[in-house]
């Protein structure tokens, strides 16, 4: 004999809550590792993270499709997903800002270092044909097109 639906559907939102949490947790250890500066601490669990994301993003999906599938469920329970999934928003939030002021930093760094190359390629000098000192030209950038 078969299941009932509202056992199928409670067994969906108890896997669905705990895919929830887990994926919560790695998501919040990423946003400490770039919180602390240490980005590549979160590079151990990202193919998981992305796995799960992966997992979550269709369940969430084929449930929001068809409401049915959670139809049943105890209100306790869908409580719990709720709170599950505002925690999971909360941390990705938290996320998001690590990561976005993680990236501004990065970029004033690199900006910087290109401003000092520039202002060091500019103080040299070379003496021309005359023995006139000449400025040295700026540097540009450099394309290659392997098909001219």
């Amino acid at each position: 004999m078969a299941a009932p639906a509202s056992a199928d559907a409670t067994e969906r939102v108890e896997q669905l809550i705990l895919l929830t949490e887990r994926l919560t947790h790695l998501v919040a250890q990423g946003a400490q590792a770039f919180e602390a500066r240490r980005p590549q601490d979160a590079a151990g669990y990202m193919a998981e993270t992305g796995r799960l994301a992966n997992l979550y993003r269709h369940e969430s999906a084929r449930i929001r499709g068809n409401p049915d599938l959670i139809a049943g469920v105890s209100l306790a329970l869908r409580t719990h997903l709720v709170r599950a999934t505002e925690a999971f928003d909360a941390v990705l939030a938290r996320q998001a800002r690590a990561v976005g002021a993680a990236k501004t930093v990065t970029e004033g760094l690199v900006r910087s270092i290109a401003e000092e190359v520039a202002t060091q390629r500019q103080k040299g000098a070379s003496y021309g044909a005359g023995g006139l000192q000449s400025a040295t030209p700026a540097a540009t950038a450099i394309t290659l097109n392997k098909r001219a």
